[in-house]
């Protein structure tokens, strides 16, 4: 489960005529008898604009209707509730690992029998529930702390830089401890490094705090559970939050944005200050490249980057690579008619064997866990993803799982989000943060299996 995932990936061979071949002949027979329709609730907000691109074309190529809603950040459970309630309801949309299927099992149509499914490498990694196969991963993603390199190039380079802080260049960086030295000092010369940062700013309003709440909550969660040799926990300990706290003030008290202003914070434009140059470092994934980096205006050419782990002080951290999984588990609507289910079924067929949906999963999604893929060519399109495949393939690294998948509801990380923003403008002290994140974990997961 833990290592190296991406790197079995990469050895799956292709088998693109074949592929290619009963691509045409399915999309023949869907334009000359097609009779459902496509719907998809999108998750992914950064990459709404290409998916209405490709829907355009899949009718295009197709004559199917297929249409695409993306729903803002922090806010796809809720809208999926109501959206479900409509008598237009999505024949596609995505939950969030097993969690997200003990609140949706009614609504997921059994996959087990689809070519969809047959293409999926690692049956494994499906939602599976008795004989049932109920949701099917898009993707494998990674995400840690992306870094300009030209700054710090430019950083270690200073000739009154801090020389205690036991580092030389970016690689000699493995630990908390080496990262808070480089990171306070980068802080202390931004002027010399032509910054307004060392890193981008940090989100905390209700809308833009999943990073946080999510990305960087993984890390405590994950020793936790590896501590205890589980996969989820009825009740934690939150062990690890002081060190989830220690991360988390390295952001606040070294971003481009004082820690004061963290409500007025948005991912987009935590990414505009990376991309332009005005901080060192940005925490976020593979996913941010084609749509957030690579941009019109931006300073970061893909040999600028590096792909830095998340750090927070735990033992044995220098073996810690990136954080890498998915939580992008898609479904179709069972309660949907047979024709859009047969639609639905076969979109998701055509992303995975068409030539232009194999080229907009290697643009946008990264690492596609899908027989006939080839993932090298979504590296040479994404550096991100480039630098997470090596980064699976190092002996020397173990990857950290996406565990936040068994957090237990969007409450849950909501009540968290506003107890972090308290704290970092000074009202909430860290205990009770604390003390509130472990009692809610136990309130929702008992609502949970009610």
């Amino acid at each position: 489960m833990r290592k190296k995932i991406i790197s079995t990936l990469l050895c799956v061979t292709m088998v693109s005529l074949i592929f290619a071949g009963c691509g045409a002949k399915n999309n023949k027979k869907t334009k000359e008898t097609a009779s459902g329709k496509v719907y998809f609730l999108n998750f992914k907000p950064e990459i709404a604009d290409a998916y209405v691109e490709l829907m355009k074309e899949y009718t295009k190529e197709t004559n199917v209707e297929a249409k695409v809603v993306t729903v803002a950040d922090n806010q796809y459970e809720s809208t999926l509730k109501v959206e479900m309630a409509k008598s237009d309801a999505p024949t596609i949309f995505t939950i969030n690992g097993y969690v997200g299927y003990d609140v949706w099992k009614d609504r997921c149509e059994n996959l087990k029998d689809t070519k969809f499914y047959s293409l999926l490498s690692d049956k494994k990694m499906a939602i599976v529930d008795g004989d049932g196969v109920y949701a099917i991963p898009l993707m494998q993603e990674s995400y840690g702390i992306i870094c300009n390199k030209k700054i710090f190039n430019a950083y270690f380079g200073l000739e009154e830089r801090d020389d205690d802080t036991g580092c030389n260049a970016i690689e000699d960086i493995n630990s908390f401890e080496k990262l808070k030295a480089v990171t306070e000092d980068m802080q202390d010369h931004k002027e010399e490094l032509g910054i307004d940062g060392a890193f981008s700013e940090i989100a905390l309003n209700s809308t833009n705090n999943w990073r946080i709440t999510n990305h960087l909550f993984c890390m405590p969660l994950y020793y936790e559970y590896n501590d205890a040799g589980v996969e989820d926990k009825e009740e934690i300990q939150f062990s690890y939050a002081d060190k989830y706290k220690n991360m988390l003030d390295l952001y606040l008290d070294n971003s481009v944005l004082p820690r004061e202003e963290a409500e007025s914070g948005t991912v987009e434009g935590s990414m505009a200050e990376f991309t332009t140059g005005k901080s060192a470092m940005v925490q976020n994934g593979t996913w941010s490249w084609g749509e957030q980096i690579n941009v019109e205006g931006s300073v970061i050419s893909p040999d600028d980057l590096y792909y830095m782990p998340i750090y927070i002080g735990a033992n044995g951290e220098e073996k810690q690579g990136l954080c890498t999984g998915t939580e992008n588990y898609i479904a179709i609507n069972s309660k949907a008619s047979k024709e859009d289910i047969k639609a639905s079924e076969d979109f998701l067929e055509w992303l995975y064997t068409s030539d232009k949906g194999k080229e907009f999963v290697s643009t946008h999604f990264g690492v596609a866990p899908f027989e006939g893929f080839d993932n090298q060519k979504a590296s040479e399109s994404n550096p991100l993803v480039k630098l997470a495949l090596e980064d699976s393939k190092n002996p020397d690294t173990v990857t950290v799982d996406w565990v936040f998948n068994t957090i237990p509801s969007q409450n849950w990380k909501d009540a968290l989000g506003t107890d972090l923003l308290s704290y970092a403008l000074g009202k909430t002290d860290w205990n009770t943060v604390v003390n509130n994140a472990k009692q809610n974990w136990i309130s929702e997961k008992m609502q949970a299996e009610q």
